[in-house]
């Protein structure tokens, strides 16, 4: 199993975490939603539960549920910026389909 986080998307927790003033790195998770099925959730995370799964790349720490690992394995968490637009992008390997509104995907 395996998350991924490149530079840009490290530079880009590690920035929000220092304006938050404290944190232990970013939670990544998964919700119903949508048309297509799962949506995804990113939190702060201020502490590690027994069922968390760390990933730690370029001095962060990404935090995920034992129970999403299946649907986000191989996913490669990236922050892009596309003219005056600046986001986190989820590149997994997993998607199946999404929709056309681009909210959801299913696996």
């Amino acid at each position: 199993m395996s998350i991924t986080v490149t530079a840009n998307a490290a530079r880009q927790i590690q920035k929000q975490l220092q304006s938050r003033g404290s944190g232990l790195g970013l939670r990544i998770g998964l919700k119903t939603a949508g048309c297509s099925g799962y949506a995804y959730v990113l939190d702060y995370a201020d502490q590690q539960a027994d069922d968390d799964v760390v990933f730690e790349q370029h001095a962060v720490k990404l935090l995920v549920k034992k129970t999403d690992l299946d649907k986000l394995n191989g996913v490669e968490l990236d922050y892009t910026r596309e003219g005056f637009n600046e986001s986190f992008k989820f590149n997994n390997p997993n998607v199946k389909g999404v929709c056309g509104c681009g909210e959801s995907f299913s696996v």
